[in-house]
C-alpha cells in the first residue's frame, strides 16, 4: 500500500469532503450485527467516527502516523497504525469493514485475504470512493476538469485508473450487493476548492517535480468563474462496491 497523504495530512483533514450519514447508516443496517467494525485506511477518522454511532467498537487503522495525529478521539474507536494488508484483529471479528477513497492503493490479493479472515460470516465489505465533483456552474466544472486532466493528469499514480473506472477494474471476492445512489453535497467557497486541490496526491507529486504549486496556475481562472458568490453547491456521486461474505 502506498502512502501518498502523510505530507499533506493537515490539509487532508481540513478539506476532504464528508460522507453522508445516510450512507453509513445504510451500510450499518446491512451488517449482520453491530458488535465491531473496521475502518481501514481511516485517514483522519471521518468514517470511523460515523461508524461509532452504530457499532459497539470500531478499529480504525492507517499506515500513516501523520494522518492518525489528526484523527478525532472517540470512546468506541481504537486507532492503530497498521497496513491494510495486515490487520491485528482475530479471525471473524468484524460485522462491517469500510474502506473510503483508499482501496485503489492496496495490494488487492493480500488485502482481500485479510478481509476473508477477519470478516465474520454474512459480514459486509464496503468500498467507497469518489472522483471529480461538480459545481452549480459549467464554467467552474471546466476549470476543475482542466486542472485534473491537463495540469495534474500526468502526475497521478497509475492506481488512480481504478477511480476513473468507477472501481469496476478492482477484483471483488464477495457477493456484490446492489446499492442505491448516494451523493456528497456541501457548500464550498473558492478557497475551500483550492484547499481541497492541495490535498491531492498528484499536486504533491507536481510540486516535487517542478518546484511550484500547480494550484496557483488555475486560481485566477477558478476565482473568475466563481464570480462574486461566496459559497456554491458542490455535489459528488459516490462510487460504491459493497458485498457480503458467504
Amino acid at each position: 500500500m502506498k502512502d501518498n497523504f502523510s505530507h499533506q495530512a493537515a490539509s487532508y483533514a481540513r478539506y476532504r469532503p464528508v460522507y453522508p450519514p445516510s450512507l453509513i447508516e445504510h451500510m450499518a443496517n446491512l451488517a449482520p450485527g453491530k458488535h465491531a467494525a473496521w475502518d481501514c485506511a481511516t485517514g483522519n477518522g471521518q468514517v470511523a467516527v460515523a461508524l461509532a454511532e452504530h457499532f459497539e467498537s470500531v478499529l480504525a487503522t492507517d499506515m500513516s502516523a501523520q494522518q492518525l495525529e489528526h484523527a478525532r478521539p472517540h470512546p468506541r474507536i481504537r486507532y492503530a497504525q497498521e497496513r491494510a494488508e495486515h490487520c491485528s484483529a482475530a479471525d471473524e471479528t468484524f460485522d462491517l469493514i469500510t474502506v473510503a477513497q483508499a482501496v485503489h492503493w492496496f495490494d488487492f490479493e493480500s488485502f482481500f485475504a485479510e478481509v476473508q479472515r477477519v470478516l465474520r460470516p454474512d459480514g459486509i465489505l464496503a468500498l467507497i470512493g469518489y472522483s471529480l465533483f461538480t459545481a452549480d456552474d459549467a464554467d467552474i466544472d471546466a476549470v476543475v476538469r482542466h486542472f485534473y486532466v491537463d495540469i495534474t493528469g500526468p502526475y497521478w499514480d497509475a492506481e488512480r485508473r481504478h477511480i476513473d473506472a468507477a472501481y469496476q477494474t478492482i477484483p471483488f471476492p464477495l457477493k456484490e450487493i446492489d446499492m442505491p445512489h448516494f451523493f456528497m453535497e456541501f457548500n464550498w467557497t473558492a478557497d475551500d476548492v483550492l484547499g481541497y486541490f492541495s490535498s491531492w496526491s498528484a499536486v504533491q507529486h507536481y510540486i516535487r517535480a517542478n518546484g511550484h504549486n500547480p494550484v496557483e496556475l488555475i486560481e485566477p481562472d477558478l476565482r473568475a468563474a466563481w464570480g462574486g458568490v461566496g459559497s456554491r453547491k458542490i455535489s459528488n456521486q459516490l462510487l460504491l462496491k459493497v458485498g457480503r461474505k458467504t
